[in-house]
């Protein structure tokens, strides 16, 4: 792996993968990040964040959730992000879903707590039920990565400690 990759890989796992997030739209930062990653290397995804975020409205997800079939397409042309009609929907839909959720339990945040603990077979049938494009490894890698499910990090990584002391919700079972 080269210098550069590795670094990216690195500044991921050292300060973002694992760490709670209580911010509805950085969780759906993630989760959309998740749906694109699937089929392809998380490597792709970490160096396309950027242009993920121009495209996606800074994964705000009242601007997303408002996105016309004019925005669909627009996606669907930006070299800059993957450009697959089913998981662009989805990342609208979601959008959506996810706004209705905000309304019924006053955040996305708040709806994942709730339904917390759940193993990942349960997690994973709440998200095929609830969402667009969420099959077993997306679900169990946006869990892992938001801190809910065990498994980001072993206990001798080095980062280990300092993942738990942020109280993840995993260590709360």
């Amino acid at each position: 792996m080269s210098g550069d990759r590795r670094e990216l890989h690195k500044a991921y796992h050292d300060n973002l993968y694992g760490y709670p997030i209580s911010d509805d739209n950085e969780l759906f930062c993630r989760l959309i990040l998740e749906i694109n990653q699937a089929g392809l290397s998380w490597e792709i995804i970490l160096k396309k964040e950027a242009t993920f975020r121009a495209a996606y409205s800074n994964f705000d997800i009242a601007a997303v959730a408002a996105y016309t079939e004019t925005d669909r397409q627009r996606l669907l042309a930006d070299a800059g992000i993957i450009r697959n009609r089913l998981k662009v929907n989805a990342a609208i839909e979601n959008a959506r879903t996810i706004i209705e959720l905000q309304n019924q339990h006053g955040s996305f945040a708040n709806w994942l707590e709730q339904r917390h603990p759940k193993t990942k077979e349960e997690w994973v049938k709440i998200f095929k039920k609830t969402f667009r494009f969420t099959g077993g490894e997306i679900v169990n890698e946006f869990l892992m990565s938001i801190g809910f499910l065990p498994g980001a990090h072993s206990k001798d990584c080095p980062v280990y400690n300092k993942v738990a002391k942020t109280n993840p919700a995993w260590l709360r079972l």
